[in-house]
C-alpha cells in the first residue's frame, strides 16, 4: 500500500445534476410564486457558475479549492476530524469538520470520485 505522501494530486470532475435540478425547480415555481421562482433560479444559476469555476484538488497533504487556476482555500488533512457525504442514494451535500470549523459544500463534484479521494487521503477516524 502506498503512503499518503506518495499519492498523486487528484482534481475532481464537475458534476452538474444539483444546479440543473435547482434551475428546473425554478420553472414551475415561477408560475406558482414569481419571487420564489426568481430566487430559486438565481440560486441555481449561482450553483451552476460554482460548478463551472470551482475545482477541488486532493494533494498528499491537503484539500485545495481553486477558482479556475487560483487557489482560494487550503484544508490540511491533519486538521480534519470527520467528513461525511449526506444522502448517499442521491448525494447532495459534503460536510467536513476541522479542528476549529465546519464546512458544507453542495455536491458540485462527482460523488464517487470525492468519496474515493476522501477514503484514500483522509480516512475517517470514526469508521
Amino acid at each position: 500500500m502506498s503512503s499518503p505522501d506518495s499519492l498523486p494530486t487528484t482534481e475532481l470532475s464537475p458534476h452538474y445534476p444539483i444546479p440543473l435540478v435547482v434551475l428546473a425547480l425554478a420553472l414551475p415555481l415561477l408560475w406558482l410564486q414569481l419571487w420564489l421562482g426568481i430566487a430559486v433560479a438565481i440560486f441555481g444559476g449561482f450553483l451552476l457558475v460554482q460548478t463551472l469555476t470551482l475545482r477541488l484538488r486532493f494533494t498528499s497533504t491537503a484539500l485545495e479549492v481553486y477558482r479556475q487556476q487560483t487557489q482560494i482555500r487550503h484544508f490540511p488533512y491533519a486538521d480534519w476530524q470527520y467528513w461525511q457525504v449526506f444522502w448517499l442514494p442521491v448525494p447532495i451535500l459534503f460536510y467536513f469538520r476541522e479542528v476549529n470549523s465546519i464546512h458544507f459544500l453542495p455536491m458540485l463534484f462527482k460523488p464517487a470520485e470525492l468519496i474515493s479521494c476522501l477514503e484514500r487521503h483522509c480516512p475517517n477516524p470514526r469508521d
